[in-house]
């Protein structure tokens, strides 16, 4: 997302885990074929939900790529977000970072994107909104300092509890250092209720809880007041992929739904 990060000061002082050892499950649900986009809708801002602006989502080999080949990125954020809406899920994404960042986005999407859940639906978002009503799940890939974190939460137009309190700051960092560009990352995001859990090849790095609409403009511009309802909770909505300027690939998007 668009704010820098908070950092993380308080240990989290779990033991990290992996969640995925169900992956073999036949309950798991394939939510990009690996063939085409015809179960996603595409919402890039300044455009209306359907138009994949300058192809910016696309199909590769296989993959489900970001590409900004044919057109001189600026503002136009895009999410592609799967047509069902999903509330206690537990799902698995693999991405990978590539190729050079658009001269003209700005500086904190260098090496950015992320998966959006509890979203808005595409539909839903106005044609000259920037960001949908969401809460993220944010990717990053090192920038060679060591400074960065990924699997970071932010929280565009909502609010999360963390260590029992409103989570005062727009992205709260994960205690996971980001790893290299053009290297594959399984990011595993676990929704059970109000609790949320989020994975990095295998490891436990953030948990929190409690998700709401913040009834602000802080962060989305052009929201209706549908969604600006302060304090109501987020309990189910629909999952996106980002589109914030760097050129990425996605594989293995899948979701169990949990009871």
């Amino acid at each position: 997302m668009s704010l820098k990060p908070i950092i993380l000061f308080a240990s989290l002082g779990l033991a990290l885990t992996s969640c995925t050892n169900t992956s073999n499950s036949n309950d798991w649900i394939t939510l990009f074929n690996g063939k085409d986009l015809n179960d996603w809708t595409v919402k890039m801002h300044h455009y209306e939900a359907g138009d994949n602006y300058g192809n910016t989502f696309r199909v590769e080999d296989g993959l489900l790529k970001v590409r900004y080949d044919q057109y001189e990125f600026t503002d136009e954020f895009g999410h592609i977000f799967y047509k069902t809406p999903f509330k206690n899920f537990h799902l698995t994404v693999d991405y990978r970072f590539s190729g050079e960042f658009e001269k003209g986005g700005p500086k904190h999407a260098v090496l950015n994107s992320g998966v959006m859940f509890h979203s808005q639906s595409a539909e839903s978002q106005n044609k000259e909104q920037n960001w949908p009503v969401s809460v993220e799940m944010q990717y990053l890939a090192d920038l060679g300092d060591g400074k960065r974190t990924t699997g970071n939460m932010c929280s565009p137009g909502t609010n999360i509890e963390f260590q029992g309190k409103v989570f005062p700051g727009h992205c709260l960092k994960s205690n996971k250092k980001a790893l290299p560009k053009d290297q594959w990352v399984t990011a595993e995001l676990v929704v059970q209720g109000a609790n949320i859990s989020q994975y990095i090849n295998g490891e436990l790095v953030l948990e929190y809880s409690n998700p709401t609409l913040d009834g602000k403009d802080r962060t989305v511009k052009g929201k209706d007041d549908e969604f600006k309802q302060g304090g109501k909770p987020l309990q189910s909505g629909y999952i996106a992929l980002q589109s914030e300027g760097q050129p990425i690939e996605f594989k293995n998007v899948k979701i169990k739904i949990l009871d």
